[in-house]
């Protein structure tokens, strides 16, 4: 499966992508913006792709540059729950370099038509750290709203950060200014 914009497209993750994975999870920053406090070896990287591609209640995807074809982030789409039309979703740009450029915000724009018109579900939620601003600035100019605070949820570079609960309705994705 493969969405396309203007400068990215967004592909299933394949075993391939597992160096690129175990890399980018390198990555100091990212590592704090997103909460993640384990290492992965490579091979944990490449089981993780082949569970997923195995579970039918979950899309991932990796986030490419169209000019090149350079995996700059992954994203997911897990937990579809069809009865109740709704889904969890996670994005992770593959370098702190790489954000503030209008990639994430493309290809969040690429999930939120797949997850409305395609999947036809009424609601995508995610949980972002409160230290995540930038992160927190891009879910809302796509339409994301703050629904709830996990208080002093995460402890990490010793300090405490809230979980911050987002989501954005299909009817807020109809209603959005374009």
């Amino acid at each position: 499966m493969k969405l396309e914009s203007e400068r990215i497209y967004l592909r299933s993750l394949c075993s391939l992508d597992a160096p690129i994975m175990y890399e980018n999870s390198l990555d100091e920053e990212i590592r704090y913006m997103t909460g993640t406090k384990l290492n992965f070896s490579l091979e944990q990287i490449k089981a993780h792709i082949e569970n997923i591609n195995n579970d039918s209640s979950r899309y991932d995807f990796a986030i490419c540059l169209k000019d090149t074809d350079e995996m700059i982030g992954e994203l997911s789409i897990s937990e579809i729950d069809k009865e109740n039309k709704k889904a969890g979703f996670r994005i992770s740009m593959a370098s702190i370099l790489l954000t503030g450029k209008g990639y994430g915000t493309e290809a969040i724009n690429l999930v939120l038509s797949f997850v409305f018109e395609q999947l036809q579900l009424n609601r995508l939620q995610l949980e972002v750290f409160s230290h995540n601003l930038r992160g927190i600035r891009a879910y809302e100019k796509v339409g994301f709203k703050k629904e709830g605070i996990l208080r002093q949820s995460l402890y990490y570079n010793d300090a405490y950060s809230d979980e911050i609960i987002m989501a954005v309705l299909k009817s807020d994705y109809d209603n959005r200014s374009l």
